[in-house]
């Protein structure tokens, strides 16, 4: 346990351990602002080395479900601040996860009932959560996208730059790009959705550019070692298949090396499910390979793991150097304190999953902690 246990530099952001809380959709900030119940959820688990917030909205046009958060206003910056503040005052590091959710989104959702944009104009087999006239959430069918203009990219790249700068002023340690699980970086990366046929479609260097272009406007505004990404290789969340993920992603990470970035999120298999995930049209991958690919091209960011890591898995991955950071997500929704369980090797409280999705306090702050010995 000591390795995992251990301080780490994560690019510009020194933290305590190497134990990390995954970004966790919770539908709890009602008009995108950060509220009362936020701040006093991350504050029970600032003993994380490192939270990532919850995927958080750049923009109005970015938001994919109803009462996530936002980057995007003032009344969600000023309350992000008393997330960050809190989260600084239990001793831990905090960086958000920018948020583009790209097709994957309802027109209920967007600035005047538009369509969501996408690479693509193809309609995504998927859900997502709205919350109904009775205030009861439901999860339904998403919206037709339109395809985005050319012309328009260039203004979503400043919407992230703007996004990461806003963060930092709220106080974030940092930034992580959400380039996974199907979102609008993904939609351009897979050739399973990005049917385009201008400079961001076609060969694998164009489906990229996207991605890389955001990566460029970030790191030049707040600096590489305050900015990290996440990728899936293979998750098929949002219909994100390719005919090549391997090359894919080899393409991806080679340019990423070029960055000196703070971290590498990589979500192995199916995002909260398969870890060994070779259905549908994505191959098996390597992901030995690709970190091996990625130190090759000169890469030196830390490399983080997630997707149903237990104690002695991620254990087993830090001391054998597979990763330098290992990520929960369910395991720190139920555990507050799952630092402290972990090294202990104690039980683990088990995850309401009926309160995945917007309420409340009830499954959300109210978990039990360790009772504390004199």
């Amino acid at each position: 346990m000591n390795k995992l246990l251990e301080p780490a530099q994560i690019g510009d952001i020194a933290v305590r351990n190497r134990i990390v809380m995954a970004p966790l959709t919770r539908n709890r900030s009602p008009g995108a602002i950060p509220n009362d119940l936020n701040v006093e959820y991350y504050r029970q688990r600032a003993t994380a080395g490192l939270i990532i917030t919850e995927a958080t909205a750049i923009t109005h046009q970015g938001q994919g479900y109803a009462d996530v958060p936002g980057l995007y206003k003032k009344e969600a910056l000023d309350g992000w601040k008393r997330v960050t503040d809190a989260v600084h005052a239990g001793g831990g590091k905090i960086v958000v996860q920018m948020w583009h959710v790209g097709r994957i989104s309802h027109t209920t959702l967007q600035p005047n009932g538009g369509k969501p944009v996408s690479s693509t104009n193809k309609v995504a087999t998927a859900k997502t959560y709205l919350v109904n006239a009775d205030g009861t959430g439901s999860f339904a069918e998403t919206s037709e996208p339109r395809a985005l203009e050319t012309s328009e990219i260039p203004g979503i790249i400043e919407d992230y730059r703007k996004a990461a700068r806003a963060a930092i002023d709220a106080g974030f340690d940092g930034v992580e790009i959400h380039g996974a699980n199907g979102y609008l970086l993904d939609q351009f990366l897979r050739d399973g959705i990005n049917d385009r046929t201008d400079q961001y479609g076609g060969s694998i260097e164009h489906r990229a550019r996207f991605t890389f272009e955001v990566a460029d406007a970030v790191t030049r505004e707040i600096g590489a070692g305050r900015t990290a990404i996440r990728i899936s290789p293979v998750t098929p969340s949002g219909e994100s298949y390719d005919s090549n993920p391997q090359a894919l992603f080899t393409y991806v990470v080679e340019g990423l090396a070029r960055y000196e970035l703070a971290y590498v999120h990589v979500i192995e298999g199916q995002t909260g499910g398969e870890r060994d995930y070779t259905q549908g049209t994505n191959p098996p991958f390597d992901y030995k390979n690709l970190r091996q690919t990625y130190e090759k091209a000169g890469g030196h960011a830390n490399w983080m793991v997630n997707n149903g890591y237990d104690r002695q898995m991620a254990i087993d991955a830090v001391e054998s150097g597979r990763a330098d950071l290992v990520a929960f997500g369910k395991p720190f929704i139920a555990n507050p304190d799952l630092v402290e369980r972990l090294q202990k090797n104690l039980p683990l409280n088990t995850p309401d999953q009926a309160t995945f999705y917007g309420g409340g306090a009830r499954g959300y702050i109210d978990y039990p902690l360790l009772e504390k010995v004199a």
